[in-house]
């Protein structure tokens, strides 16, 4: 169960850094970010997390405003994660944690 929490922290985090890796490319390139090597595979790293926000939420919301709304729901799912691994933790013994 504990390695198991381990591993969806980590893939939740890596999926975090990604998009943000994405979005602070995009800020530093600007508009020249599709010619740019290094966006084309954040983009790729990040686009199942994008894909699953784009299917679950209603067309209202605009293309724009999905890496938002995945960083959103990513955050609240890696601190439930926070949880459960917290009480994991208590429940088996700190010194199995380290």
């Amino acid at each position: 169960m504990w390695l198991s929490i381990v591993i969806v922290k980590g893939v939740i985090e890596l999926s975090l850094m990604f998009i943000l890796g994405r979005f602070v490319l995009g800020l530093l390139i600007g508009s020249r970010r599709t010619g740019n090597i290094f966006w084309q595979v954040l983009d790729i790293a990040a686009s199942p997390t994008l894909r699953l926000t784009r299917s679950v939420s209603p067309k209202v919301v605009l293309d724009r405003h999905i890496p938002l709304a995945t960083t959103v729901w990513l955050l609240v799912v890696w601190v439930v994660v926070i949880k459960l691994k917290i009480d994991a933790c208590l429940e088996a013994g700190m010194s199995t944690c380290k």
